[in-house]
């Protein structure tokens, strides 16, 4: 890690870094108390659970915080309401638009529609881009091995691409919309309706998760075979209706707003008190390193200029 207070050069930041301090999580905290300097933000774009413990740490010091990392903000109820009255307590932006949608404006309109005396009745979206590119390409006479591996390759995924497939990621969108809308719920209080094997699920390891998948070919292919028969496409759904949210894996008929969604692209339909019938639809890329880079800078800026 490196530090300097005149700004890093961008043209030799790497032989900087290498010549820079060991990393320490609590070690950085220490500096940036220590340099106390004014209008501090600090950006997170891991996923890792220990960075997103220290988010209380930053606030408390007046530092405003950037997330792409989703577990601070779908943690328990209690962890995501201190971080939002530390937000508050400590005059410090907690700003994390990219826990859903990559660079979309998905919180930000939730936000605005809520601030505005909107209520939100329901949410119907598709959430997570590499399991929208993965269905996409998903053929006859493909692998679906393959096709996680691609995504995977191509950055669409999670490192760990179970969390992806497993549902998990999509739950954690879910409920953070659902807490953004206003209403207290946790993880656990998601319905999962997975579409994975028993054999995928005791995997150990990402290596054998990837072996399961080859094992349990036929049991994909039933899964296209069936909504190849039905005339629909598979999409994986998530839902928040009365206060309750599910996610799972659906049929989706020709006609419905979701059937023609390509690549990795999300979409989000917010039926509210303003709009009951027909949707607010907020739709686009929804996954890969450039919109999300774009989607934390743009975090960075509103900062910025406040």
């Amino acid at each position: 890690m490196i530090f300097n207070e005149d700004g890093i050069k961008f043209s030799s930041w790497q032989e900087q870094l290498n010549s820079g301090h060991e990393a320490s999580i609590n070690g950085f905290l220490d500096q940036v108390k220590f340099l106390n300097l004014r209008n501090s933000i600090f950006v997170d774009i891991t996923a890792n659970a220990i960075v997103a413990d220290i988010y209380p740490e930053y606030l408390s010091n007046s530092t405003a915080v950037v997330a792409c990392n989703k577990i601070a903000c779908s943690s328990t109820y209690n962890k995501y309401r201190k971080l939002k009255e530390l937000s508050l307590e400590y005059n410090a932006p907690l700003l994390f638009e990219t826990n859903v949608g990559a660079g979309l404006p998905i919180i930000a309109t939730l936000n605005n529609l809520i601030a505005s005396g909107d209520q939100i009745q329901s949410i119907q979206a598709v959430l997570s881009g590499s399991l929208n590119f993965i269905f996409n390409n998903f053929k006859e006479n493909t692998n679906f091995y393959d096709i996680v591996k691609q995504a995977q390759d191509e950055g669409y995924t999670e490192p760990d691409p179970r969390i992806d497939l497993s549902g998990v990621d999509v739950a954690r969108k879910i409920l953070i919309l659902a807490r953004e809308s206003g209403v207290k719920i946790d993880l656990e209080d998601i319905e999962n309706d997975s579409f994975l094997t028993e054999n995928n699920h005791k995997a150990n390891s990402v290596d054998d998760f990837y072996d399961s998948l080859n094992v349990d070919a036929e049991h994909f292919n039933q899964l296209l075979e069936s909504a190849n028969k039905n005339n629909c496409q598979l999409k994986y759904v998530a839902e928040f209706v009365n206060g309750k949210a599910k996610v799972g894996l659906k049929e989706i008929p020709e006609g419905h707003p979701f059937y023609n969604l390509e690549g990795k692209d999300n979409i989000v339909m917010f039926y509210t008190k303003r709009y009951p019938e027909q949707p607010m639809i907020i739709k686009g890329a929804g996954a890969g390193a450039d919109v999300t880079a774009s989607g934390i800078f743009a975090d960075i800026i509103k900062i910025a200029n406040k």
